[in-house]
């Protein structure tokens, strides 16, 4: 279908849709079944049967496996089935770890899947991007990524970067009108808009004539279909250290061997004594765990309100000194409402809260009325300049759209002035909102026919533009002292908190350029809208705690100076020597002159998006890492320059989104201070099974060494080496993972991003545990074979469950930084579940007849169990009394 040659009201009916109604829920189903979801084809997920057997693609694994099978042929068929099945539980754990990350990154990516405006039944709605189908008409605004191929049927200043497919940067202007044209290339169809590409200034509708891998993206996406997947620094960083001890582990492996076969144990004993060590001790399964650990804390996260779309972030989280916040709906509540009016020299109370139409307007406690001269005019003008829609569901008034406009609608609605008048105006052009203009104008025909302009703003923008004054008698030239007396009643609302917005208009002549150079100026100038957006209640106490994490928290704004002062001390954001910077002071000083008092500002009022960055790099090049929020287009190179970026998940645009690292689902500060605390344990949870693994495989080295140094029997035999593995290292390992953050986790400066894996202490903890551990292991092995050294079988039994039970105990002791006793150890119930079963397991090897010849084990007595847990206890009670 060649759609850009076609009338609006041509494609409808082809389509079979209205753009005043949108798409039925039966029609929207049909078309699914036809067409199916509009996402582009992926490369094909590794297959279930591949990441099991990948399980058993490492190196040491596979000489496990055919040093069993020899095994086998001499036969030793009872230890060759053993191992065999430990080897099999192994590799299932390992993929049901796999499958767990699979399937939680697979839903992080579902949940920051980008959303669409789209017109069903009558009524505008947001869904899924991959949920539209064709024939669907979408609402388009700067700053979003276009989810489908669109017919455009309304453009308002309306352009768009189509780079992705044209290779060409430089924004498209599009329009509604057909083009005759034959054979026309994409970038020459500059009624249509295309999947993927982003939408650079203004607004518009537009119809979905092709959706998934029928748009001009899927075409191009059909000839490579790759996927890359990329690691975090963390993991990298424990990649190249699992090299490391992979190299140690082995050698220290070979050393036991050959010590062993020159005590004179038997070369065929040793050799599957020292795989099966090796196999034990390399931590094979550590990036596994890890990933596992960062997708549980990414899940929990979500839960907070916190969409992470880069698992980088989740570390840098911990690192964060600073928070460079927007104020307005993340600091505060984004429900604008208009409080106060300046209108005819005069300052108009106006009542009521929220988003609730019930209130009215006072002067001098005397109630006002639509008579009162301008300012019906002034309050429909509102309504008139507007892009929200104020709607009403179970009872309560929403706003969707922008909240400054959602709270004019709602100033309008308590004068008495009802949605219906929109029918009595029709809206010519729109010249939108943006960063740079800080302005947006509308032109409306009356029902008259008579023409003119509106024009909502920034007071400091409109008023060099104003040349007359609405007063009570008329309209009048604008003075001096009249532009001293808006700027009193601007700078009296700020005192007061109030965010001001300026309204003006202008007649037109019905044959006037509407070319908008020239409109927007010679304006009448009518009144102040003063406006509230009160904090949000747990934004305080989150700043404190922030602060007391060593995390300086600070506000920038669009607002006027003195209102962002007002919030901010509200807030106990800014301290009695803090400094406030406005964007004309910013625009005057380089990065440097930022950089040298940066440290003292606090909030930053009326800055642009361009000063976002400023503000980023300044901070950064004083040695702070950066946490940055925005919503806006605009803002995306600052939040891609910040070291954390932050987008909006209500109000922020798609580009935004994807320039961000983290995405906040209620745009709320406090959720910011719980994705850290998130972050800072989600990387302790990493250095605590760190520790775990490594001590535990430490000690089990050390056992079978010292006893081969001392000319003794093997203290364990291949499989129990194994079993070892399996009880310790799979199930409480993995519950470390999801334990709770200590109670001092914000008390506790930021993280130094340079800080290695065995900082504060971590590489003593496990050389020292491990040593201990393998020590006692020992101690309970000579202690039991010189009681009865004729039953080594015994002696081994003593030794193999006082490892497993001093590993289970000092599991327990890596929940804290500081000693056993600083936590309550029933604390982490996923912990004290999985040592269970672990102990359960041992039980069974132990004391169940069939598995004892299986596992070289025996039953033990009270008395055992007395010297198997006293020194099992001993490596995590000496270290209890110490801070190391």
């Amino acid at each position: 279908m060649k759609w850009y040659q076609m009338d609006v009201d041509v494609v409808e009916q082809k389509l079979h849709v209205t753009t005043k109604h949108g798409l039925s829920d039966k029609q929207v189903e049909q078309r699914r079944k036809q067409y199916g979801e509009n996402r582009l084809a992926s490369e094909k997920s590794t297959s279930k049967w591949l990441i099991f057997l990948k399980q058993f693609q490492d190196f040491m694994v596979l000489i496990l496996l055919a040093a069993t099978l020899v095994a086998g042929m001499l036969g030793e068929y009872i230890d060759a089935i053993a191992i065999m099945v430990i080897v099999l539980v192994n590799g299932f754990l390992g993929y049901f770890q796999e499958r767990k990350a699979e399937k939680s990154l697979a839903k992080l990516k579902e949940m920051s899947a980008p959303v669409a405006n789209v017109l069903r039944d009558g009524a505008w709605q947001k869904v899924l991007s991959q949920d539209l189908v064709v024939g669907d008409v979408i609402r388009i605004n700067s700053g979003d990524r276009i989810p489908a191929d669109i017919r455009v049927l309304q453009a308002n200043s309306l352009e768009t970067e189509e780079s992705a497919l044209t290779g060409e940067s430089l924004p498209v202007m599009k329009h509604a009108s057909p083009i005759s044209r034959d054979n026309l290339d994409a970038q020459d169809q500059v009624n249509m808009s295309f999947m993927n590409t982003l939408v650079t200034r203004g607004s518009g509708t537009g119809i979905v004539v092709g959706t998934g891998m029928n748009t001009v993206m899927g075409q191009i996406a059909s000839l490579m279909v790759k996927t890359k997947k990329t690691t975090t620094p963390l993991e990298h960083k424990l990649a190249e250290l699992g090299k490391v001890l992979i190299a140690v582990s082995l050698l220290l492996t070979a050393l036991v061997v050959l010590v062993g076969v020159y005590q004179g144990h038997a070369v065929y004993n040793m050799f599957l004594a020292g795989v099966s060590l090796a196999v034990a001790a390399i931590p094979e399964g550590l990036p596994a765990i890890v990933t596992v650990a960062l997708s549980l804390g990414v899940q929990r996260m979500i839960k907070k309100k916190a969409i992470v779309r880069k698992l980088s972030a989740v570390e840098t989280l911990g690192c964060a000194s600073v928070i460079c916040s927007d104020k307005t709906g993340t600091m505060t509540e984004n429900k604008m409402t208009v409080k106060e009016v300046f209108l005819n020299d005069k300052s108009l109370y106006v009542t009521g809260d929220g988003y609730d139409v019930k209130g009215n307007i006072f002067f001098n406690n005397h109630k006002m009325d639509r008579n009162y001269p301008n300012l019906e005019s002034m309050f429909l003008y509102g309504m008139l300049c507007n892009n929200a829609s104020l709607m009403l569901r179970k009872g309560k008034y929403y706003v969707d759209g922008d909240p400054t406009d959602g709270a004019l609608l709602v100033a309008a609605r308590k004068l008495g002035l009802s949605h219906q008048l929109y029918d009595n105006y029709r809206i010519i052009k729109e010249l939108p909102f943006d960063s740079d203009r800080k302005r947006m104008s509308v032109i409306a025909e009356d029902e008259n026919k008579m023409r003119f302009l509106i024009t909502k703003g920034a007071p400091e923008v409109l008023l060099p533009r104003s040349a007359y004054i609405m007063k009570e008698d008329g309209r009048k030239l604008m003075r001096g002292d009249d532009q001293q007396t808006i700027k009193r009643a601007i700078d009296g609302m700020a005192d007061n908190a109030l965010r001001t917005l300026a309204i003006a208009m202008k007649p037109l002549a019905k044959d006037e350029s509407l070319d908008s150079a020239v409109l927007e100026k010679d304006l009448s100038f009518i009144g102040l809208y003063g406006m509230m957006d009160p904090p949000r209640k747990e934004v305080k106490q989150a700043i404190s705690e922030s602060r007391e994490a060593g995390i300086k928290s600070v506000m920038i704004t669009g607002d006027h100076e003195k209102t962002a002062r007002a919030i901010a001390t509200q807030l106990n954001l800014l301290p009695e020597n803090g400094m406030v910077l406005n964007g004309s002071q910013l625009n005057n000083m380089s990065v440097g002159e930022l950089r040298d008092i940066i440290d003292q500002v606090y909030v930053f009022a009326r800055v642009t998006p361009e000063h976002k960055l400023k503000i980023v790099e300044a901070f950064q090049e004083e040695g702070h890492i950066v946490a940055m929020t925005g919503d806006g287009v605009n803002d995306a190179p600052a939040i891609k320059a910040s070291d954390i970026g932050i987008s909006m998940g209500e109000s922020g645009t798609d580009v935004t989104k994807e320039a961000s690292s983290l995405i906040l689902m209620d745009d709320n500060f406090a959720t910011i201070k719980s994705a850290i605390i998130e972050g800072r344990n989600i990387y302790e949870n990493i250095r605590k099974f760190i520790r775990y693994l490594l001590a535990s495989n430490v000690g089990e080295i050390l056992v079978m060494l010292f006893a081969m140094l001392l000319a003794m029997p093997l203290p364990l035999v291949p499989v129990q080496i194994l079993w070892v593995n399996l009880v310790t290292d799979g199930l409480p390992a993995m519950a470390l993972g999801l334990d709770q953050s200590e109670d001092d986790v914000m008390k506790r400066g930021p993280r130094n991003p340079k800080e290695g894996i065995f900082a504060r202490g971590l590489g003593f903890k496990v050389i020292s545990r491990g040593f201990l551990i393998g020590i006692v292991a020992l101690i309970a092995f000579m202690t039991a074979y010189q009681d009865n050294s004729d039953n080594l079988i015994y002696a081994q039994t003593i030794a193999f469950t006082t490892l497993v039970m001093a590993q289970l105990i000092h599991v327990f002791d890596c929940r804290s930084e500081h000693s056993i006793f600083a936590r309550n150890p029933f604390e982490n119930k996923y912990l004290v579940l999985a040592v269970l079963s672990s102990i359960l397991l041992l039980l069974v090897v132990i004391y169940w007849e069939p598995l004892q010849p299986v596992f070289h084990t025996t039953a033990l007595g009270l008395r055992d169990w007395a010297l198997v847990l006293g020194l099992s206890f001993l490596p995590s009670v000496l270290f209890g009394f110490t801070k190391k």
